[in-house]
């Protein structure tokens, strides 16, 4: 048994470092609901994974999934906010920038909403890159929150 749980750690944790904050749909999904940490996140990926679940819960719209969903690309986001944070940071106080129009490419903004989008990050660079907002998962979180709070952005804050 410790050889299994083992191998399933070790087979889960490349899922787990793409995954972001994200497990994907599936039965381990369902099961490890609600909890968090590192462990849990393992074995829901690991289970989704070895169970071969996914294809039927999109299929059918169970299991946490969602048969006309979007494909997220969070773990990219996730990806590029940690390699890019202190030029995101830089370029968010100021409201425009290089770094903050890849984030907003990365996020699907469109050429029309790009401008409310670098006044929000400058208006709630605060709120963004808090003192406890300590990893990109955690900065995109607030940034998404910002934007979930804004009439045009709001669009584009689960994407």
């Amino acid at each position: 048994m410790k050889k299994f749980v083992a191998i399933a750690l070790l087979a889960g944790a490349s899922s787990v470092a793409m995954a972001d904050q994200d497990t994907g749909c599936g039965l381990g999904t369902m099961l490890w609901a609600g909890q968090s940490g590192v462990i849990p996140k393992i074995l829901a990926v690991t289970t989704n994974g070895t169970s071969a679940n996914q294809l039927f819960g999109i299929t059918t719209g169970t299991l946490g999934c969602q048969s006309d969903g979007v494909i997220s690309s969070r773990a990219k986001l996730g990806m590029y906010m940690g390699t890019n944070s202190e030029r995101l940071a830089r370029d968010m106080s100021v409201g425009q920038g290089e770094s903050l129009n890849v984030l907003a490419d990365l996020m699907g903004i469109k050429a029309e909403h790009k401008a409310a989008f670098f006044q929000a990050a400058k208006t709630n660079f605060g709120t963004i890159f808090a003192p406890e907002n300590q990893s990109a998962g955690q900065v995109l979180s607030a940034l998404q929150g910002v934007m979930a709070k804004d009439a045009v952005l709001s669009a584009y804050a689960a994407a």
